[in-house]
């Protein structure tokens, strides 16, 4: 597994976000970010979100070029 540092991150698509911690699917023991947006949210938009963090490192096809998903920024 992959060890995915907490702190800020760049997605691709230029939102930040904050990985604030790392937990384990209960069924299927994959490892999951918890992270949040640094950005105002809409009105009932969830404050909280989880990914797989094999995601964070996938790389995207973006106009020619492969990118990170997510960049990590720092603390």
């Amino acid at each position: 597994m992959k060890h995915l540092k907490p702190g800020k991150y760049k997605h691709y698509k230029g939102g930040e976000y904050e990985v604030i911690s790392l937990a384990r699917h209960s069924e299927t023991m994959e490892v999951m970010a918890i992270y949040k947006p640094l950005y105002p949210l809409e009105e009932g938009e969830l404050e909280t979100w989880v990914r797989p963090v094999e995601m964070f490192y996938d790389e995207i096809e973006l106009q020619g070029e492969t990118v990170l998903r997510f960049t990590f920024m720092g603390d």
